[in-house]
């Protein structure tokens, strides 16, 4: 039970302790002093400013990659949040940290990995949640980072280019009585869509007509979206979610700017890149309709994940020797996404839930509940394929 203590108390501390992407410094440190306790010789490598790599059982022929996730998500009103950031582990890679500190530490101490025909890399990788985008675009202007994920910059740098495979890992959304893990869902990819609509000031009680409303213009483009919502084919699990980014209203002004944003998330890259396309004519329509002007700008999200079938038969098959894990829940896809989509383009990536959370998984009060499950036995699970 010490270890187990350990690992729930290392838990816990990233839990009450969020950090957005790029900026897992604490995290990070939790991390790298747990490792070096009990292991001063091991080589940790740096990546994508707070991304962390190390390997365990290095000469082998085959090298297997697992990942871990270390930001939070931005949500102030979370009842665990960072009073002066808004960041708060709703999504549950705080439980992903733990895992794989579990797992290596069950590997080191038994030296069960010497027996392996392969060897493990160990990579805990920032900036999965695509958020906190102005401060993204700073690093990027300033030439720390490239791409605004913490995968794709560690594609980029390539920190992935000696491993054969990767395994994911990530909290189930949902209250479950039974304990289960999840594997083959898939995951979508998405565009990220700015359209700034430009009007025309003026007074609003005294001369309205002299003026363009922009927000009237918004309002079109959002009900055209609405009405278009018909035409969309099922079969790609479409998500459209437009919200107002920034507005300079007031109530005796004509509006003369107001900035949308929206993601495109689908299960196909060609069907994403129609939609957009055909979206920016809407936009572009509905704001020539109403004597507007527009600005439009693309920026690339995450490409879909389709999950490696093979990979997940070998989960599968070993779950079943666990008496602990009630259920396998399997094949049931999700508009969520995620940058392990971008890695499984070139590597053969699954990703494997569990279950063990309570509360809305992006909400309010997400938070681990079965801490016996999540900490102690599931590593045990993830040494035995």
């Amino acid at each position: 039970m010490k270890d187990f203590n350990e690992i729930l108390k290392i838990a816990e501390d990233i839990y009450h302790n969020p950090e957005l992407g790029f900026k897992e410094r604490k995290t990070g440190e939790i991390i790298k002093e747990f490792i070096k306790r009990y292991s001063p010789d091991t080589v940790i490598e740096s990546f994508s400013k707070t991304g962390l790599k190390f390997n365990i059982g290095e000469g082998k022929k085959k090298k297997i990659a697992i990942l871990a996730e270390l930001d939070a998500v931005y949500a102030p009103t979370h009842f665990h949040s960072d009073n002066k950031t808004g960041a708060a582990h709703n999504c549950g890679h705080y439980s992903q940290v733990a895992i794989l500190l579990a797992l290596w530490k069950k590997l080191y101490d038994s030296k069960e990995y010497e027996k392996l025909d392969y060897s493990i890399g160990f990579i805990f990788t920032p900036a999965e949640e695509y958020l906190d985008i102005d401060y993204r675009k700073v690093l990027k202007k300033e030439k720390e980072i490239v791409y605004f994920s913490g995968k794709a910059e560690g594609i980029r740098q390539g920190v992935f280019d000696e491993y054969d495979l990767a395994i994911g890992i990530h909290s189930m959304g949902g209250d479950f009585e039974k304990r289960g893990i999840e594997i083959n869902c898939n995951l979508a990819g998405f565009l990220y869509k700015y359209y700034t609509f430009i009007g025309k000031a003026s007074h609003a009680g005294f001369a309205p007509h002299l003026g363009v409303n922009a927000y009237s213009i918004s309002t079109l483009f959002n009900n055209a979206l609405s009405l278009y919502r018909q035409q969309l084919d099922d079969s790609y699990m479409v998500r459209i979610n437009p919200i107002i980014l920034e507005t300079n209203m007031g109530v005796n002004i004509i509006p003369n700017k107001i900035k949308l944003g929206l993601d495109i998330r689908a299960h196909s890259v060609d069907y994403i890149l129609e939609l957009s396309k055909q979206i920016d004519k809407m936009a572009k329509n509905c704001t020539e309709a109403l004597n507007g002007e527009i600005n439009i700008e693309t920026e690339m999200g995450y490409l879909p994940f389709i999950q490696d079938l093979y990979l997940s038969e070998f989960v599968k098959t070993t779950f079943k020797k666990f008496n602990n894990i009630d259920f396998c829940k399997e094949n049931n896809s999700v508009s969520a996404a995620g940058d392990i989509g971008d890695l499984s383009f070139i590597l053969p990536c699954i990703q494997i839930g569990y279950t063990g959370f309570t509360g809305t998984i992006h909400g309010d009060d997400f938070i681990h509940k079965d801490s016996e499950y999540i900490f102690l036995y599931s590593h045990n699970f993830y040494s035995s394929f």
